[in-house]
């Protein structure tokens, strides 16, 4: 073919799909001084950051609360392998580690912070304190039937914990609510379901992680770097209330970035101090309510101790250790799934404080706690980089009195009382000029903010579900302990064909939710459309 005929080709298809050059209209399109692409570093440490960043912004870019938690779960549809903290199981030793994955400065004072020095509580303290003494000597009648019918005595020390606080409650919330609007319009939850989900890292890398470093070229000089851990906490709270307004922040963000508020460095592996480990779970952060409840800050929980009797080891400090564990995990596990209600994660951290107030009771033994929570980012690089840390104020183990005498309470502690009437004194107010909401939709917040039927029905199904942690139809995949010993451990089975996943390098537990058939459609409920079309129905994954 010549030149000219080849020439003549090229023409006709330029001018078939209009290639022409056009003037430069844009006055903008030249400047004075180059502008250059920034040079983006190519190491596979960089673009994995790079690429865990688009994934951190993508999650904050979901309008509404229950598609950022599905989000979350993509990545595993069988659940991901979590270390569970329980609130009435403490293992021992514990406390460095909890303060550890929490990010938590522990401040034990006989007091509370100097903001409750200001609330007067004289007058509710002298109108309350009767009708508390009487509950108390009521409930305790009836714990003495209690204990001499069943003998348990860990199950009949919650029950005195939970029918005391749930009486005391009542007690104060009835009479301070006159002078405190506040308490009239909070809501008050028995025996709320907690879940909270979190990444933390620093920690020493396992075995598993070890091995297979040292089996990637890139990463042999990175075996013994730290590792993120999935924490899942679990627990309930006899007696919650719950306000339309958050609590006032006791310190400020700049405070909280203080080098004096130390946390203690746990670099073990969790399962050191026997935490329970490697259960896959769904990423699960419910504070007691479901998305939508217009009453979504915690104002104060009441916490069973009851848990404490059965620990038969440890001395006396060791058991003040164990009820600081539970005072500061049931705090920041309840504040952190409020903030994820907000539209916060694990990986888009608060923009505002969270305060809560947790008291840990008998009935008889109180320990009060007040915590702040400044961050909930601890993980990967923000370990090392995030200057803020959230504070717990805890006082020690008190008593409200003594024992009971010829009918009447001994020892009665009027400044316990005077404490515990101070929490309900603490008025939440309005945050002028912040947006509590910032990483969520300006309309849409929660899925029923949507006019989509179809969609808010699938949505609340599949967020239901994963919030449930329901066991799958079809089981995880499992491997043998005879596969383990001799075809990944010592390699001794080479001859046998090879059937497992493991044998291709497939990894099942790296299938990602929406990697699934969507729900099929009988024929006879889509008669109007062709024989092959709309077998499934439609799925709405963020």
């Amino acid at each position: 073919m010549s030149a000219l005929r080849l020439n003549k080709n090229l023409l006709k298809r330029c001018k078939k799909f209009k290639c022409f050059s056009t003037a430069v209209l844009q006055e903008d399109e030249y400047t004075a001084t180059p502008q250059y692409p920034p040079i983006l570093d190519m190491s596979p440490e960089k673009v994995r950051e790079r690429r865990k960043e688009e994934e951190y912004e993508g999650i904050k870019a979901v309008k509404t609360v229950e598609e950022k938690q599905i989000k979350l779960n993509m990545p595993k549809y069988y659940g991901f392998k979590s270390y569970m903290l329980y609130e009435d199981y403490i293992p021992y030793n514990s406390l460095p580690l909890i303060q550890h994955v929490t990010r938590t400065h522990l401040i034990k004072n006989e007091n509370l912070p100097n903001f409750y020095n200001d609330l007067d509580v004289t007058s509710a303290l002298n109108d309350v304190k009767s009708d508390i003494e009487e509950a108390i000597l009521i409930e305790l009648a009836r714990h003495r039937q209690t204990l001499d019918l069943q003998g348990d005595k860990v199950e009949a020390d919650n029950r005195l914990g939970f029918a005391l606080s749930k009486q005391i409650n009542r007690i104060i919330t009835t009479r301070m609510s006159r002078h405190l609007p506040h308490l009239k319009g909070a809501q008050v939850d028995l025996n709320s379901r907690i879940k909270s989900f979190w990444l933390a890292g620093g920690m020493s890398p396992p075995e598993n992680i070890k091995r297979y470093r040292r089996g990637c070229s890139w990463q042999k000089d990175k075996e013994n770097e730290p590792t993120n851990r999935v924490m899942n906490y679990i627990g309930s709270a006899n007696v919650s209330l719950r306000t339309d307004l958050p609590l006032k922040h006791i310190i400020s963000s700049s405070d909280a970035e203080s080098p004096d508020l130390s946390v203690p460095f746990f670099e073990f592996d969790p399962r050191t101090v026997g935490t329970v480990a490697n259960q896959h779970r769904h990423i699960a952060n419910v504070p007691g309510f479901w998305p939508g409840d217009s009453r979504e800050f915690g104002f104060l929980s009441y916490h069973k101790r009851g848990h404490l009797i059965s620990r038969h080891y440890g001395d006396a400090n060791e058991l003040k250790e164990a009820v600081d564990r539970q005072g500061i995990l049931a705090s920041f596990g309840w504040l952190n799934a409020q903030a994820n209600f907000q539209g916060f994660t694990t990986f888009n951290d608060v923009t505002y404080p969270f305060v809560t107030q947790t008291v840990v009771t008998n009935g008889q033994v109180w320990s009060f706690y007040v915590y702040q929570l400044n961050t909930i980012v601890n993980h990967s690089k923000f370990f090392t980089e995030n200057a803020k840390r959230n504070v717990c104020w805890g006082t020690p183990e008190v008593k409200l009195f003594e024992g009971v005498e010829n009918d009447k309470l001994v020892g009665f502690n009027d400044e316990v009382l005077k404490m515990l009437l101070k929490f309900y004194a603490n008025v939440p107010e309005v945050k002028l000029g912040v947006n509590l909401k910032p990483f969520l939709g300006k309309e849409e917040k929660f899925i029923a903010d949507y006019e989509d039927g179809d969609k808010r029905e699938w949505l609340e199904r599949e967020y239901k579900f994963l919030v449930s942690n329901r066991p799958r139809a079809k089981l995880e995949y499992e491997i043998y302990a005879w596969e383990k010993i001799y075809k990944i451990d010592h390699q001794t089975r080479f001859m046998d064909q090879k059937k497992r996943p493991f044998e291709f390098k497939i990894k099942p537990s790296n299938r990602r939710l929406d990697e699934r058939l969507p729900r099929y459609i009988p024929r006879a409920l889509r008669p109007e459309l062709p024989r092959h079309k709309g077998r499934y129905a439609k799925e709405y994954f963020p």
